[in-house]
Formats: structure tokens, C-alpha cells, sequence
């Protein structure tokens, strides 16, 4: 028999979080399935939305190779754009989409002779500080590229900083920078370019700052950036990660469980043990309290996460027994709760989870 711990994954979920994406604004939306679709399994979510997606995101070539061969035809853009000159024959053979986002990718896709021209989109650092050309130097590489028998096309792009934070003014500076780089540029190129500002946070808060191409990362995955009441958008989750309960015991007032025994409990207790730890991906820096279902009643995690194991408090759920259902993360629990308890965010939960099995489902 296996180990119970699961990742179950509902594609289903994903296309209908795209497809919020795409409602949002009158424009296109690139699936950002980088990091393996965030830990999800690019190539299952990338063939969930392939005959509706107007195109996919991802880091580095490599992850665009891998859709490539399992027969993904849609557009894919390397956020990250090329690392060294010897990448510019493969990214035209596959016929992908490259950003550029520094001056010395700019000089050397200038001076290499391509066997046909490349879709680039010119990164903007418009307050991100990460990177992107300066205002200074934007003008001058469009000019440069726009004119070159190696460019195809140019988009304009800039990536916001503070999008999910409703109460800055950042993202408005960020699109006003933006517009007046795209303004030096002159009425053609301003009229002629598409554009590209939002991220998740972006497509769900800023209706005004989209382009026309949104870019839709954390939001497919049904971790929404920004809180739904204020966007009235309801995302589903994509992943479940459930496990079940392998050991119950009972503790005394006063007792300790765990590694440094960081838990004693103030009244008698029923521990439970359930089969998922930090190697599952699981935080090991969650706290106590953070909150866990058992057999769709609420519950909390108590004590250190272990490598393979945490332990839940079973007082209150009489009914749980070895074998109940757990569930750490995903319809009753938000992945953003367990985030929040163990000071980190979403995204990063999703991209650690490994060594569980992945089961996949499509409800259409």
C-alpha cells in the first residue's frame, strides 16, 4: 500500500482560474507556468488549457523544451530571457518568444545573424529594481531592435512590484513610468507596440494598468495575491494536498510532544499523527494553530512538523480515527492560511511539494 500522502490536482480548477484571467481585461493572457506550473506539473496544465491559452510563461529554456516535446505548440516566453549567445538557435528552432531585459542581451542579439526573426519583449524596470532596461536606455533599445532583420516583433513590458498592496500608490507610479518610456519612444512606436504590466495582482486590482497582455501566474493556482472581497473574483484551488491520520495517542495535562518538545498541552489531549512532514513539503516552520482538516472538520496542527510527520489535536473530533482523511491545504483549508502560519507565501508551499504522489483529475 502507499503512503497516503497526496497531491491531488484539478485541472478543471486551473482552466476555469485562466479563464477569469482572461475576462478580466479585453486582452490576451500568458499562463505563467514556470517551477514546474508552481509545483503543479507544467505539462498537464499547460495541455488542461492548450486549445484556449493565448500563450505560456516560463523561467528558463529548459522548461520550454519540456513543453516543446510533449507537443505543446502555443506560444511560450522565456521570462528570464537568454543566458549565453549559444541558446539563440535553439530559442529559433522552437520558435519561442524571448525577453530582453539587459543591455548586453540587446548587443548580442544585435550582432548575431539568426536564421529567422524572434518575437522579444523589452523589459522595463519601471520600480521593480530586479531587472529591466533603465528609462534611460529603453528608447534607445527599441530603436536598435525594432529595426534589426533578427527582431520579428517587440512587445513592451514592465513587472509591478507592489500590486497586491491596494493601499500604494507604487503600482500607479510604476504604469505612469511606463507610459512616458513608451512616449520618448515617439506616436508610431506607442501605437504600434502591445504592451504588458500585470501579474496576477495586477489583472485582479488594477483594471486600468492591464496592456495587451496580462500575464497570470499565482492566480491559476487558486492562491488569489489580493483578498477575494476586495476583487470579487473567486478563484478555486487547484491543488488538495491530503494525507491521513497513522497514529492517535492521548496526552496528559501538562505533557510535551515532538522535537524540543515545543508543544504542552494545557488540557488532556488526543494527538493524532498524520503521514506528511517538510520532505512532503509541508512547512516546517508552521506554527501551532495553524489550521488542518480532519474529515472535513476543523482542526489545528500542534508542534514541531517533522521530516515525514506532524501532529494534529484530535480533542474535539471524537470521530477521528487511524485512516481518517486529512486535509493540509486546499478546499476547506487556503494554502494562503498555512502561508501566513509559517511566514512565508503560497507560491513557495506549492513549489515544495515533492516526493508525494500527484494524481490528476479533469472534471471538464
Amino acid at each position: 500500500m502507499s503512503r497516503p500522502a497526496i497531491a491531488h490536482i484539478r485541472l478543471d480548477a486551473f482552466r476555469h482560474n485562466y479563464r477569469i484571467a482572461k475576462q478580466s481585461h479585453s486582452g490576451k493572457a500568458l499562463a505563467v507556468i514556470k517551477a514546474n506550473a508552481y509545483g503543479h506539473g507544467a505539462i498537464q496544465c499547460a495541455q488542461a488549457i492548450e486549445n484556449e491559452a493565448d500563450g505560456f510563461a516560463v523561467a528558463a529554456i529548459e522548461e520550454a523544451l519540456q513543453l516543446r516535446e510533449a507537443g505543446i505548440t502555443a506560444p511560450i516566453l522565456l521570462l528570464e530571457g537568454f543566458f549565453e549567445v549559444c541558446e539563440l538557435p535553439v530559442i529559433v528552432a522552437n520558435d519561442l518568444w524571448v525577453v530582453i531585459h539587459h543591455l548586453w542581451q540587446v548587443e548580442v542579439l544585435l550582432e548575431t545573424p539568426l536564421a529567422k526573426p524572434l518575437n522579444i519583449w523589452l523589459k522595463l524596470d519601471s520600480g521593480m529594481r530586479r531587472v529591466g532596461l533603465s528609462p534611460a536606455d529603453y528608447s534607445h533599445a527599441y530603436s536598435s531592435l525594432s529595426q534589426h532583420a533578427s527582431v520579428a516583433k517587440v512587445v513592451l513590458m514592465t513587472h509591478f512590484a507592489n500590486a497586491d498592496d491596494l493601499n500604494s500608490d507604487h503600482t500607479q507610479q510604476q504604469t505612469v513610468i511606463f507610459q512616458k518610456a513608451i512616449a520618448g519612444m515617439g506616436k508610431l512606436s506607442a501605437t504600434l507596440c502591445e504592451t504588458s504590466l500585470a501579474n496576477s495582482a495586477g489583472i485582479l486590482s488594477w483594471p486600468h494598468a492591464q496592456g495587451n497582455w496580462s500575464r497570470a501566474g499565482i492566480m491559476l493556482y487558486g492562491a488569489n495575491p489580493v483578498p477575494e472581497q476586495l476583487t470579487g473574483q473567486v478563484l478555486r484551488a487547484v491543488m488538495q494536498l491530503t494525507s491521513r491520520i497513522i497514529s492517535i495517542r492521548k496526552i496528559a495535562k501538562g505533557e510535551s510532544i515532538g522535537y524540543g518538545s515545543t508543544f504542552t498541552a494545557e488540557r488532556d489531549t488526543t494527538v493524532g499523527v498524520v503521514a506528511c512532514g517538510y520532505a512532503d513539503g509541508y512547512p516546517r516552520s508552521a506554527i501551532t494553530g495553524t489550521p488542518i482538516a480532519i474529515d472535513g472538520q476543523m482542526t489545528r496542527l500542534i508542534g514541531r512538523v517533522s521530516m515525514d510527520m506532524l501532529f494534529v489535536d484530535l480533542t474535539d473530533i471524537p470521530s477521528a480515527n487511524i485512516g481518517s482523511q486529512v486535509e493540509l491545504w486546499g478546499d476547506q483549508v487556503s494554502a494562503n492560511e498555512v502561508a501566513k502560519s509559517a511566514g512565508t507565501i503560497a507560491y513557495e508551499l506549492f513549489c515544495n511539494v515533492k516526493r508525494v504522489q500527484f494524481q490528476y483529475s479533469d472534471a471538464g
